[in-house]
């Protein structure tokens, strides 16, 4: 492990849906890897901030598929311990951004069998026993940040961003000194934004 920058504990809020969070996320995996850091995983949902916008027709639709994952994922959490949310987001997330597959219904019940958990689990998708949780869960990362952000929230040391959005996965120790930089900007109580326009689409290798 690099001694430049040791962190406890990192806090991570995602959508399975989203591909900038899932490149976040896989950023982390390796930040894991070259600092000595452990990450909380957490549910937030684009289907819940979304909620009551004007939003265009294909991705309204999309919002509305989108309840199903988060949903799955909290019950699981619930039923079986905090440990599957990140399996079944790993098993999720693989499915819809590496294989493509839109199918969130097929995705849901391959990914409970994957972590080993029944796809009666399946059946949360399209129910709203536990959205009270999800609510919460998304409520902890939002109100950290505020409203007029998206997917991901990462917080360094109790210290909440929108970010970081990474188009490709940083490796090794390049992942590292990105994580430096964020930590050390995290550590300024004044810092709140750095942003540039987008200018490429996000790519998984």
């Amino acid at each position: 492990m690099s001694e430049s920058t040791t962190v406890e504990k990192a806090d991570f809020w995602f959508d399975p849906l989203c591909p900038f969070a899932w490149i976040t996320s896989r950023w982390m995996g390796e930040v894991e890897q070259v600092r000595d850091i452990s990450v909380d995983w957490h549910v937030m949902s684009l289907s819940v901030l979304n909620e009551g916008r004007d939003l265009p027709e294909d991705y309204q639709a999309l919002m509305e598929k989108g309840w199903g994952p988060v949903r799955v994922i909290i019950a699981a959490a619930e039923q079986h311990g905090d440990e599957y949310v990140k399996k079944l987001y790993d098993a999720m997330g693989t499915r819809i951004h590496i294989g493509q597959n839109k199918d969130f219904d097929a995705v849901i019940r391959e990914s409970l069998d994957e972590v080993g958990l029944s796809t009666e689990l399946a059946r949360y998708a399209h129910s709203d026993e536990y959205d009270t949780q999800l609510r919460a869960s998304h409520k902890d990362g939002i109100d950290r940040v505020g409203d007029e952000v998206g997917t991901p929230v990462v917080a360094f040391n109790g210290t909440a961003f929108f970010g970081p959005v990474l188009t490709r996965i940083p490796r090794g120790e390049d992942a590292g000194r990105i994580f430096d930089g964020a930590v050390l900007m995290s550590g300024f109580p004044e810092f709140f934004e750095l942003k540039r326009s987008r200018t490429s689409r996000p790519t998984f290798d």
